[in-house]
């Protein structure tokens, strides 16, 4: 099943109906940045194509979405960003994270990301970049499979075992040569990382890039972690363990913050 038909698969039998094809019409339009016509909305949502446009008219007149200059192609407004960024002001754990995320990111020199678990994948809700050069993409809103990240890996690794298999859909996604995609391999992933502290991805969501994850535990979501990516010809083992620690230091941080924040 592809990103457009996912988006647009999950109805249920009581939702309201033009309530849920709004709400399909944002889904859409939010994976990967998408730029649709009514004719592919239409069919990945399947529905008149009349019906749909008189809802594109309506989130048009709002601000929830945005025609191409062409008038041809739909792709969220600005209303959107300002719900997202509401959401994440509003959000404890992201609007904790800023000076410790900044702290890390100096530290380490590496990018670093604050994600959180939704369904089978690991969202950003916060990054800072990495000083140098050549460094990885990634940006607040992208969608990962979890099983390919160590974020994703470090809050998997809070599960048990069948938990883990019944959150995620398998066979899993290849995403590189050395994405782990079979139960036992990744279970055993799940068990070194739930003893050391900390989940690692080795080159398996993103060629030749390393990536440290540490859950943050019990957060109010319960699927949060921090992480630290880099290069492989920047992380080798010795850099990996020191990364780790620093990462270690810093979840524990937000940790002590959140508990602080409870307390009040």
């Amino acid at each position: 099943m592809d990103a457009v038909t996912e988006a647009a698969g999950g109805r249920k039998a009581d939702e309201v109906k033009s309530a849920a094809r709004v709400l399909e019409v944002l889904e859409l339009l939010g994976r990967d940045g998408a730029r649709l016509s009514l004719a592919e909305m239409a069919s990945a949502m399947s529905v008149p194509k009349s019906s749909l446009h008189a809802i594109l008219r309506t989130m048009q007149a709002r601000r929830w979405v945005d025609l191409d200059s062409a008038g041809t192609r739909y792709s969220l407004g600005l209303k959107a960003l300002l719900t997202g960024t509401a959401y994440l002001e509003g959000d404890d754990v992201a609007s904790l994270a800023g000076p410790v995320l900044d702290t890390l990111a100096e530290e380490t020199g590496e990018a670093v990301h604050l994600g959180r678990l939704d369904g089978t994948d690991v969202v950003y809700l916060a990054k800072r970049e990495s000083r140098h050069a050549l460094r990885m993409y990634s940006a607040v809103g992208r969608r990962l499979p979890a099983h390919a990240t160590a974020l994703g890996k470090a809050v998997l690794s809070q599960y048990d075992a069948a938990e883990v298999q019944r959150r995620l859909n398998w066979p899993l996604e290849r995403l590189t040569p050395d994405t782990v995609t079979g139960p036992d391999d990744l279970l055993a992933q799940l068990a070194e990382a739930r003893l050391r502290g900390w989940a690692l991805d080795d080159g398996e969501n993103a060629v030749d890039i390393r990536c440290v994850a540490v859950p943050l535990g019990a957060t109010p979501s319960g699927g949060d972690a921090l992480s630290c990516s880099a290069p492989r010809s920047r992380m080798d083992d010795a850099r990996l363990e020191e990364v780790a620690s620093a990462v270690t230091g810093a979840a524990h941080s937000l940790r002590t913050l959140l508990k602080r924040l409870g307390q009040h």
